[in-house]
């Protein structure tokens, strides 16, 4: 929470910054922008190796068919919710852009010098690799790599918490000090003012949907079930941590009458790789940045589609620090959607200022994913199934 009122209050020094009109404070700000800015593109590359590589070793060494069942899921929630945030983002955005302004050319200041970081690799080859080595090291069992890899995610954690959270204030200063200095800020905010209301209201459509399936699938109500994950809810809105949840969500769960085998296995891995709450915002922010944005034209479906097929699975990678998330997708969206920095930019913030609700409606959803977990693990495996779960539990852990 501290972090979020440290960005409010970078996004309010920039928009008096660029108002002032004061032209050496708002090219400085400029010039630590694009230097930030190259420093999170090379980070993001090592974000995707060593989080996702580590942890597709890690679910790959489970071996049962809940296994497959719980990642299928979560991944099948995750890339369904990115598809309805789409279709709602392009109906209601051409309603509150309709009468945004491009800014004129030249109308602000430019950084007073700026250099290129190159990344050690570009996103899609960070990409492979993580997937060639995490499901080696899976299949052949190569502890002394995934030890490699675990340390690798450690470092690269490390460095978020100390060398790039810390500095997003002065970062998102810049970013609302250029708009403010084109005129532009003002039309800007009150657009994402909506967005981040529609990104709310659709993470509750989606929490419900989910826990419809989960209670037509078990015979039990389910605006019941809701309302016994609640607490796991309310928790993350502080915690804007979905690992750091895990006691209350494991707790709220097992009172949703689901094993406590099946609870203890699929909470924790569903914590890690389902984060459909998170696709949800990042795809109702891009088609926002998109549409508020001159230069960019909102995406058709079948552009956006594999944009949120590659979230799906860029998800795994999210670091577990708060907006975690959104460092892990910046690599989809520059590569695919060819954000510039001042769109990075304004995803960060965007993110940032919902990240408790995303996480909210993260772990809010892997209740449900856990019922039906529990159901399948009923039809799917045979009668020795809590001794099978005990093994894939302590697998997993």
């Amino acid at each position: 929470m501290k972090l979020i009122i440290k960005l409010l209050i970078g996004i309010a020094a920039g928009i008096i910054a660029g108002l002032s009109g004061v032209d050496w404070l708002i090219r400085s700000l400029l010039t630590f922008t694009d230097i930030f800015g190259e420093w999170i593109n090379f980070v993001i590359p090592l974000i995707i190796l060593f989080f996702i590589g580590s942890g597709i070793a890690s679910i790959g060494r489970g071996s049962s068919k809940l296994v497959g069942a719980t990642v299928g899921t979560a991944y099948l929630s995750t890339i369904t919710a990115g598809i309805m945030a789409f279709f709602i983002a392009i109906t209601i955005m051409p309603m509150v852009t309709s009468e945004q302004q491009p800014p004129e050319e030249g109308a602000a200041p430019e950084a007073y010098f700026g250099f290129e970081l190159a990344p050690l690799m570009d996103i899609l080859t960070a990409l492979v690799l993580a997937f060639i080595f995490g499901i080696t090291i899976a299949a052949l069992k190569l502890d002394g790599l995934k030890r490699i890899f675990d340390e690798g995610k450690t470092v690269i954690e490390k460095v978020i918490y100390i060398a790039v959270i810390p500095v997003l204030p002065f970062y998102i200063a810049g970013i609302f000090a250029d708009m403010a200095a084109e005129g532009t800020v003002l039309e800007t905010m009150q657009v994402f003012g909506i967005v981040l209301a529609v990104a709310i209201a659709t993470h509750w459509v989606w929490i419900t949907i989910q826990y419809t399936a989960a209670g037509l699938a078990t015979g039990q109500n389910p605006f019941a079930l809701i309302k016994t994950m609640l607490p796991a809810y309310v928790t993350a809105l502080g915690t804007m941590s979905s690992a750091a949840t895990i006691p209350v969500t494991l707790r709220q769960t097992k009172q949703n009458r689901v094993r406590e085998s099946v609870a203890n296995f699929s909470i924790p891995l569903s914590a890690t790789i389902h984060l459909s709450g998170s696709v949800i915002t990042i795809v109702s922010c891009a088609v926002a940045v998109m549409a508020v944005l001159d230069g960019y034209t909102v995406p058709g479906f079948f552009t956006m589609l594999p944009v949120i097929l590659a979230l799906g699975v860029i998800m795994v990678a999210a670091p577990g620090v708060p907006g975690g998330a959104i460092f892990a997708a910046l690599g989809v969206l520059t590569t695919m959607l060819g954000f510039s920095e001042a769109a990075m930019g304004m995803m960060i913030a965007l993110y940032f200022a919902q990240d408790s609700f995303g996480t909210g409606a993260n772990v809010t959803g892997d209740g449900a994913i856990a019922v039906l977990m529990d159901k399948f693990a009923d039809r799917g495996l045979p009668d020795d199934a809590e001794a099978a779960l005990e093994t894939d539990e302590k697998q997993a852990q």
